[in-house]
């Protein structure tokens, strides 16, 4: 449970780098996550195990793929940029359907844990979890060290202010681009690492519920946070697990659990251990999220 999470916390933390930092909905992010897993188990089945190949080249493949779905999809906006990802990410989850040779619609069994030359076993859940924790620790860092760069201020004034971005010269289609690959770069990690956790690859990986679930991870846990997504996949995974042990209705209930949430929170469950930083992270400017203020609270 405690390694899902973690996986689950990296896909999310890639996904608030493009949602919550530059203002992109993409309901499309799933699909690199699916990537990264269909490469760790196609080069296992074709007998290529060293990790060192197989997770640098899931991270290169998704950044490839998402270089080049993003530049169409960045010529679109609102709406209509929800729907290009979504149908992207549709097209690759009938795509991976087809191949029959590995599996089709079934998926297929990991023929291997990747291998790290005797540095690592994947196959000792004590070693597995280190190593994972140790990832999420080092992207959570490079994520908060991102965001405060220069590079992340243009991201937050493209998501306050696109048009007056442009206007003070700063190529906001190239940032937007970038953001896009890096985000689905360290998706397609998480993918990698998700396929040999349940050492199982399949298209469900990438279809379009998988990227709703990351996304409520991510507003959950607070918009644009240091560890708003890592407290998100925590506690969507936690609850999830703790419902479905009590009723099989337990949706039902998680539903109105994420109803109150949108209604009544301010900055997500990371305002409840930092709410001093979740109000700074909330924008409070016209045309910002509304998720991130409150219904039913009057502005400030």
């Amino acid at each position: 449970m405690g390694l899902r999470v973690i996986i689950f916390a990296i896909a999310a933390l890639s996904l608030d780098l493009i949602l919550g930092q530059t203002g992109l909905v993409s309901f499309g992010h799933a699909l690199y996550l699916g990537i990264g897993a269909y490469v760790v188990g196609i080069l296992a089945d074709a007998g290529v195990e060293s990790g060192f190949v197989q997770w640098p080249l899931a991270m290169a493949i998704s950044a490839l793929l998402a270089a080049a779905l993003s530049v169409v999809a960045l010529r679109t906006s609102g709406t209509f940029f929800i729907m290009i990802t979504l149908a992207f990410a549709q097209m690759m989850f009938y795509g991976a359907s087809s191949l029959y040779e590995y599996g089709g619609d079934d998926g297929m069994h990991l023929a291997v844990r990747s291998t790290f030359g005797g540095l690592v076993d994947l196959y000792d859940s004590r070693q597995f979890y280190y190593v994972a924790l140790g990832l999420l620790v080092v992207l959570a860092a490079l994520n908060i060290r991102l965001t405060r760069a220069r590079f992340g201020m243009v991201l937050k004034g493209i998501r306050i202010n696109e048009r007056r971005m442009a206007a003070a010269g700063f190529p906001t289609f190239r940032y937007k681009l970038v953001a896009c690959i890096i985000s689905a770069a360290v998706c397609g990690l998480a993918g990698a690492m998700l396929a040999n956790a349940a050492e199982f690859v399949g298209p469900q990986y990438m279809d379009w519920t998988r990227s709703a679930e990351l996304m409520i991870m991510v507003v959950a846990g607070g918009l644009a946070t240091p560890f708003g997504a890592i407290i998100g996949a925590l506690a969507y995974l936690g609850i999830e697990k703790y419902l479905s042990d009590l009723t099989i209705h337990w949706r039902l209930a998680f539903g109105a659990l994420l109803i109150l949430l949108v209604f009544l929170g301010r900055g997500g469950l990371s305002a409840l251990f930092a709410p001093g930083a979740a109000r700074q992270a909330a924008p409070a400017h016209k045309g910002s999220f509304r998720w991130a203020r409150p219904f039913f609270r009057p502005r400030a």
